[in-house]
């Protein structure tokens, strides 16, 4: 089974129009152009404009699509309304909105400024929040009959983590949102639903979390028990699913896509792993040594 294989067929996403904030780069720019290849009209956001560009030339050379490149800080409520009409100009209409503008760094926590803090808070949490209530607000107001909201979380949203406390908090704010928003906007034909990626290596985000030698100290793929890292097709692939008519019954749902790390991680006794065959097989006799003098 080739893992980096498309899923869809090349239609799957024919004539939907999808905004993708954080675009220009890494997860973004590979969701994006799974999208359209499989027939999606496109918007990219994100604060750099020229980069957003570049991407978007990029992406419409090679897979002969559309891609509309906006310039849009997600903190700022204005700006995310102005982005939302800019798109609605251009294409007519939006059918979904993919949150994936994120920001992380890893600090223990008492060496943070209030400032670093509110910048992941504000990128992540209050960014999401601002583009799912302009976008949602405009269904709601058309009378749109069929939407759907895709947010990027991740799987220490509900486990929490150290040192990128941040944006765990941030996140499992996200998560929150996603999970109340299927529910009470449902009623209006709108789809929320969020992934969870566990390590899917991109140069901008592993840089700044693993800066140096670090990426060679902490080899995130030996914490996955599949022992390897995602591939970006595998996570466009999930996206491209939840957002197309495929996923209609999927509402609500926060699909974790991590090789298993987060559960490796949560088990009391996973360290275990570590143990060889022959200090099981030690412990074995004496087990049974034990039930023999019983």
């Amino acid at each position: 089974m080739n893992y980096t294989a498309k899923m869809l067929r090349e239609d799957a996403l024919k004539d939907k129009v999808i905004v993708i904030t954080g675009g220009g780069s890494g997860l973004g720019k590979s969701m994006t152009k799974y999208f359209m290849e499989l027939g999606a009209k496109t918007a990219i956001t994100s604060r750099d404009l020229e980069k957003l560009q570049a991407t978007a030339k990029e992406l419409e050379a090679e897979t002969g699509g559309q891609c509309l490149a906006v310039q849009c800080d997600v903190r700022h409520y204005d700006e995310v309304e102005k982005m939302l009409q800019e798109v609605l100009s251009h294409y007519g209409k939006a059918d979904v909105l993919l949150n994936n503008a994120a920001g992380n760094f890893i600090s223990p926590t008492e060496r943070l400024s209030a400032n670093a803090f509110d910048t992941i808070i504000d990128i992540v949490l209050k960014g999401s929040k601002n583009c799912t209530l302009a976008f949602g607000k405009h269904w709601i107001d058309i009378k749109q009959e069929s939407s759907a909201i895709l947010n990027i979380v991740t799987t220490y949203a509900w486990t929490g983590s150290a040192y990128v406390v941040p944006s765990a908090t941030a996140k499992a704010g996200v998560l929150a949102m996603t999970r109340s928003l299927a529910v009470e906007w449902a009623k209006y034909g709108i789809r929320s639903n969020a992934i969870a990626p566990g390590p899917f290596p991109t140069k901008g985000a592993w840089d700044r979390l693993l800066p140096g030698d670090l990426k060679e100290k902490f080899d995130l793929a030996k914490k996955v028990p599949l022992k390897r890292v995602g591939d970006h097709q595998e996570l466009a692939n999930l996206a491209a699913y939840l957002v197309s008519d495929f996923s209609a019954y999927v509402n609500g749902e926060v699909i974790t896509i991590d090789g298993g790390e987060w559960l490796k991680g949560a088990g009391q006794f996973n360290l275990l792993e570590a143990i060889p065959e022959d200090m099981w097989d030690m412990l074995e006799a004496m087990i049974k040594a034990k039930k023999n003098k019983e």
